[in-house]
């Protein structure tokens, strides 16, 4: 299950993305319109911002944009920044790989090897759905309305 933090940090990239080219975006703006917590977003921000997604600026006139292109943001990687492993048992993950305290032997796991096909499927999804990808859904389904 997407968490709210991962859910949160797409829903204001994709704000941003939207926003480029356009002056900094403030907080409190983001926060209301995507209606995120503003405390919550300001962490989310900040750890995009440390990641090197978004670029900050202070004072009169600041606020957060995007620091790459939101075809260059993928989901994979946010989703890596906030919640850090994509697979759902820890010893099918890539990088964060921890072997399970109950397993007899992960060569013959059943259930290891049927999460590792899951990771794989959902990595391959994930690293290939930009932000761009998700601002370009949203603009043919408004269309479709």
């Amino acid at each position: 299950m997407l968490s709210k933090k991962t859910k949160y940090a797409i829903k204001a990239l994709v704000s941003l993305g939207k926003n480029m080219g356009n002056p900094p975006v403030q907080i409190s703006k983001i926060a209301e319109e995507e209606k995120i917590p503003k405390k919550f977003l300001e962490q989310i921000l900040l750890d995009l911002r440390n990641a090197g997604f978004l670029y900050s600026k202070k004072g009169a006139g600041g606020g957060y944009s995007l620091n790459k292109d939101p075809k260059e943001i993928f989901l994979v990687q946010v989703m890596r920044i906030t919640d850090g492993p994509i697979a759902m048992v820890p010893c099918a993950s890539l990088n964060f790989y921890h072997k399970c305290e109950e397993c007899k032997s992960e060569l013959t796991c059943g259930i290891r090897s049927v999460f590792i096909d899951v990771r794989d499927v959902t990595l391959k999804i994930l690293s290939e759905t930009s932000i761009a990808d998700i601002i370009e859904r949203e603009v043919n389904l408004i269309s479709l309305i």
